[in-house]
């Protein structure tokens, strides 16, 4: 079975294509500039692969239409392509940012989805509306092919009441909507899965902290593969410090920068999303170039490292009292992925739970799933790749299953 997997941004369209019998990607490929004077188009066939052929094209690319069409065509090239016609096409995924309390698990695509989906907007005023885009240019482009709405928040409505409400008047939740929903769920997922491979046991068995780190970054306490509790909020602006976010910080403080500035909300939004985190603390939200300037004596780029580390072993630690026993940590995305530092100084100190860091295993190895914890430690310690366009082919293949 031959999976597209879309995800679709507000002036962007990434795509895999995925051959579910062995779980490989066939093409990939993203599109920028959408309704701007000059396009972006990158797509590469066999992306896994060294023998992989790229195009790029720079045109105008008027709508997201216009972009999936694109890349149907070039899919199905006579010369390039890696399926004969649109036909090859079997189903199609889709991210979805936010399901609300509506969706607890993917779910088959119909006008009643589609419908509970719009009611959620207010939840993600920035994504669903991209995300229902890409849902009804590939349900007119794709008209055969079953579609399936992946959410990032769904894994996370395991969580239990008490983890999910805020202390605020109950009212904001009823009328409102006011809870932790949290997001990334589709990466915690996938990595908690390859953990439990890494393990051979089943993933019922395991409890597992899994760190989600890069520009945006989040952290999920897992119990026998259900989401008990994890650090983003209602949005993603929650939880641990993050490149342009700042994480958890006293309302109040909000309340006073408002009044002092006189900021608007439109002010006071683009200030936590775009100007907070590391960028705010050091101007920049590159760990590579906040590592070396650290190193080179930046006293802000060290205080920002530092703040970043700091919020995430307090997460870390908490979690693991939260769960009582962890079988596994887990770091990916991109700061998780490549960052040996950030690692080591994320394990420092956490002996006493069970967590022993073998520094060498973590200064090498990339791009594979692997242990990097010492043999003595009660507590693995991986680093797994994510790949949440696979986790979303894979839920798809569920869906259709009617697993």
């Amino acid at each position: 079975m031959n999976i597209l997997v879309i995800n679709c941004g507000s002036s962007s369209l990434k795509y895999q294509l995925f051959d579910m019998t062995t779980a490989t990607a066939l093409a990939a490929g993203l599109i920028e500039r959408i309704g701007e004077p000059q396009g972006l188009l990158t797509h590469k066939n066999h992306p896994d692969t060294d023998g992989e052929t790229q195009i790029v094209r720079e045109e105008p690319i008027a709508d997201h239409e216009a972009g999936l069409r694109l890349a149907q065509e070039l899919l199905a090239d006579p010369q390039t392509g890696v399926v004969t016609d649109a036909a090859d096409i079997q189903a199609v995924g889709h991210r979805v940012v936010h399901g609300g309390e509506a969706f607890k698990a993917s779910s088959l695509i119909s006008p009643e989805v589609i419908a509970a989906i719009e009611k959620t907007i207010p939840l993600a005023p920035l994504h669903n509306p991209a995300n229902l885009t890409g849902i009804r240019v590939a349900r007119e482009l794709l008209p055969d092919a079953p579609q399936v709405a992946v959410f990032d928040t769904a894994f996370h409505q395991t969580i239990p009441a008490y983890a999910y409400h805020y202390a605020l008047p109950y009212e904001f939740y009823d009328e409102l909507g006011v809870r932790r929903y949290s997001f990334h769920g589709t990466s915690h997922k996938f990595v908690a899965g390859q953990a439990a491979g890494l393990l051979e046991r089943s993933l019922e068995d395991l409890n597992l902290v899994t760190a989600h780190l890069g520009s945006g970054a989040s952290i999920c306490a897992i119990r026998k593969g259900q989401s008990i509790d994890t650090s983003m909020g209602m949005t993603p602006l929650g939880g641990v410090m993050m490149g342009t976010r700042g994480g958890d910080f006293d309302p109040g403080a909000l309340l006073y920068i408002a009044q002092q500035k006189g900021y608007t909300v439109a002010e006071l939004d683009r200030v936590l999303q775009k100007n907070s985190g590391l960028k705010g603390i050091c101007g920049s939200n590159d760990m590579r170039d906040i590592h070396a300037r650290a190193a080179d004596g930046d006293k802000r780029a060290q205080l920002a490292q530092d703040m970043f580390i700091h919020r995430i072993r307090q997460y870390i630690g908490a979690y693991f009292f939260v769960l009582g026993k962890v079988n596994a940590l887990v770091f990916t995305a991109g700061i998780g992925e490549h960052d040996p530092l950030t690692r080591e100084k994320c394990c420092e100190g956490l002996e006493s739970f069970g967590v022993l860091l073998d520094r060498e295993k973590n200064q090498i190895g990339r791009g594979q799933a692997r242990a990097i914890s010492r043999s003595d430690s009660m507590v693995n310690i991986f680093v797994i790749p994510t790949n949440e366009e696979l986790e979303i082919a894979r839920q798809t293949v569920d869906v259709l299953k009617g697993n």
